[in-house]
């Protein structure tokens, strides 16, 4: 994997749809464009909701991956 610095991070574990993504378009709102963030979730819905976000809204997913029911993926403000 690459080695990405990552800009902002946001925790959003615990939380059900549609929290993570509305917590994840404020928080983009504020980078600027080519940072780079990192959202935890732990909702399996997130998984889907993420990229159907990032296509609908032009920002671009580097990673997805899970460990232990953690979903992170770093998202690269458009």
């Amino acid at each position: 994997m690459v080695d990405v610095q990552i800009d902002q991070e946001l925790d959003c574990k615990g939380m059900y749809c549609p929290m993570p993504i509305v917590k994840l378009k404020k928080a983009t709102k504020i980078m600027q464009q080519g940072q780079v963030l990192k959202l935890l979730a732990t909702d399996p819905g997130s998984v889907r909701d993420v990229p159907a976000w990032a296509n609908k809204t032009g920002n671009k997913i580097l990673t997805t991956s899970e460990n232990d029911g953690v979903f992170t993926f770093l998202i690269e403000v458009a």
